[in-house]
């Protein structure tokens, strides 16, 4: 007996060798043909990625609920009767039943370059940036409204009374830097409830031949699975300029993919109608773009330099949750615009904001809003300055005991240059106007300037140039 059960055991032990060693022999392989493989972290990545855009779009449908009728919102008033309440509650189920279902992610399949298209798909919920939070743009804002948000979120309405009521396939914003086209364009998104495709031209630019026209053919077909969607562009004329005989032909072929899929917008249609696609295009130089994309993009919106009613809105919003300073100060120029100036005794408002309007003529919005950071800047400063000198420790700081923002802390920073330039300029400036007479103050050269030019990179503030600011504020 104990030697058939030797036998025995020995034969169990070959069994299980003759059986573990091809499964140890082929994940070996495996893991040596993984490791060899030049592409296997491509390929590994390329999964993450497929289940990042998958968890990326289920959370943008189930997180967000976009406005495909913007009164599903509504709340009831405390006022409303309620055969009012049940009558509101019907039309909005009539209106849910005419809205085509929504697709979830998981009812159709990403291809891989979808899923790359995937990763810049952008939630409306996500967007920070509302048409409240633009400043000076109203009638752009309104146009956009009737002209894209309300065709693209209520297709029942439009296309009920004529076919022609149609989202445009395109819309451009034009103008110079700095002056609102990209915070409109987010803000569309939000308001419109439509996913937002942030177009960047790195990721329609692939090394292998014929992926760029493949990534372009994913673009459309992303977005029409999750439409309404909005795909924008930013600085199109770089991806979608003019085309020159030089150019080389994968820009080319770019090009002409992109207009062959823009073209089937507008004759494809779904179940529910119309598809609900618009792309949109943000440039300051218009000429750059192909005449061919220009035919594209109908509707377009010229975002131009803000006017004073503009730039006064602007600095109200950019300011709206900064300190003022409210108080009156000496004056140490004539202001005849000034609302709070006591007559005879030559004060003024610490804060003037005609000054700062009428200062401000030819400057763009991102140009007003970095000259409120820097004088924003100015008071912190000198309050740091000031308990620094004193040997308090700056744990004990307070930023409750900063004192309010003045007109005088936009002196002389608008121009480029180190912040501790900038620093002694101002010191300099406000050390000047307070030991110097005031009647001669007001007796300095009248020669009208423009903008913030009335310190110059350098040098010290002049009484020369106090009389250029008092002209200037007249």
């Amino acid at each position: 007996m104990g030697a058939d059960d030797r036998k025995l055991g020995v034969f169990i032990r070959d069994l299980v060798l003759a059986a573990a060693l091809p499964i140890a022999l082929y994940f070996f392989a495996s893991e040596t043909l993984r490791r060899l493989d030049p592409d296997a972290n491509a390929k590994r990545e390329a999964q993450q990625k497929a289940v990042a855009a998958s968890n990326r779009l289920n959370s943008i449908f189930s997180s967000n609920n976009r406005l495909d009728d913007p009164s599903d919102d509504e709340d009831y008033t405390d006022t409303e009767s309620e055969g009012e309440q049940s009558r509101s509650r019907s039309r909005r189920r009539r209106r849910r039943r005419r809205s085509p279902p929504r697709k979830r992610v998981q009812d159709f399949d990403l291809t891989q370059y979808e899923q790359v298209i995937a990763g810049e798909v952008v939630s409306p919920a996500d967007i920070p940036v509302t048409f409240k939070d633009i400043g000076g743009l109203d009638e752009i804002i309104e146009e956009l409204r009737e002209a894209v948000i309300y065709p693209l979120t209520l297709p029942h309405l439009y296309s009920g009374h004529s076919s022609l009521l149609t989202a445009p396939s395109g819309v451009l914003l034009y103008g110079p830097p700095g002056c609102g086209k990209t915070m409109l364009a987010k803000a569309l998104a939000r308001e419109s409830g439509a996913c937002f495709i942030n177009l960047h031209i790195s990721t329609l630019t692939e090394k292998w031949y014929g992926d760029s026209n493949k990534l372009v053919a994913a673009v459309f077909s992303l977005a029409r699975k999750l439409q309404p969607a909005i795909v924008f562009i930013d600085e199109i004329d770089a991806v979608l300029g003019t085309r020159r005989s030089g150019e080389h032909e994968a820009s080319g072929m770019v090009k002409a993919e992109f207009m062959t899929h823009w073209d089937g917008l507008a004759s494809a249609t779904t179940e529910g109608g119309n598809q609900r696609i618009c792309v949109m295009g943000a440039t300051n130089r218009i000429q750059d773009i192909d005449e061919a994309i220009l035919r594209r993009m109908p509707k377009k919106f010229a975002v131009g330099l803000p006017n004073a009613a503009q730039r006064r809105s602007i600095f109200e919003l950019t300011l709206r949750d900064t300190k003022i300073d409210t108080t009156d100060t000496q004056a140490d120029y004539e202001t005849a615009s000034s609302t709070r100036v006591n007559g005879s005794n030559g004060r003024r408002a610490a804060f003037e904001l005609d000054v700062l309007v009428r200062l401000s003529a030819g400057m763009s919005g991102s140009d007003i809003k970095e000259a409120c950071r820097d004088a924003a800047m100015v008071p912190v400063r000198e309050y740091i300055r000031t308990q620094t000198q004193s040997g308090k420790r700056m744990r004990g700081i307070r930023g409750d005991d900063v004192r309010g923002l003045q007109t005088e802390d936009f002196f002389g920073l608008r121009k480029p240059g180190p912040a501790q330039q900038r620093l002694q300029q101002a010191q300099e400036a406000h050390r000047e106007l307070e030991h110097n007479d005031q009647g001669s103050a007001h007796s300095g050269s009248t020669e009208e300037v423009d903008d913030f030019d009335d310190v110059d990179t350098g040098t010290k503030p002049s009484a020369d140039r106090r009389g250029r600011w008092q002209e200037e504020v007249r």
